[in-house]
């Protein structure tokens, strides 16, 4: 069983997709990219700005799904340059404490919409 999650507090999908999909307890966030949900504009400004708009937008997308971002086990980070790893390390710290997440971060050529950054996570509910 299946319960789509979609909160007007986060981006509407650009594609036919999901903002979450809920399987028993777990949650499966589709990756936000830094869109200003009242617009639906890609957030101008450094890879810091738009981190924060991320995780802004994945935290609206728990919270719809009845958790947080202290629930994800894991998330997925997606930059177009390593050399913003430090800098989003340093926003990170403003929305997670330990135990914190697993995590990959990848180096990707493109993301959607010519964002710098993408992040998609795996929720825990209870």
């Amino acid at each position: 069983m299946r319960t789509i999650i979609q909160t007007d507090a986060a981006p509407q999908a650009i594609g036919p997709y999901s903002q979450a999909v809920r399987a028993g307890d777990t949650v499966y966030l589709s990756g936000q990219i830094p869109l200003d949900p009242a617009t639906g504009a890609l957030v101008e400004g450094d890879i810091g700005l738009q981190a924060r708009r991320v995780f802004d937008n994945l935290r609206a997308v728990c919270e719809a799904a009845g958790g947080s971002l202290a629930g994800l086990v894991r998330i997925g980070i997606y930059l177009t340059d390593l050399g913003d790893f430090a800098t989003v390390n340093e926003v990170m710290k403003d929305y997670f404490a330990a135990p914190y997440p697993a995590r990959s971060t990848i180096q990707v050529s493109g993301l959607p919409r010519g964002a710098a950054v993408e992040v998609d996570a795996i929720l825990v509910l209870g």
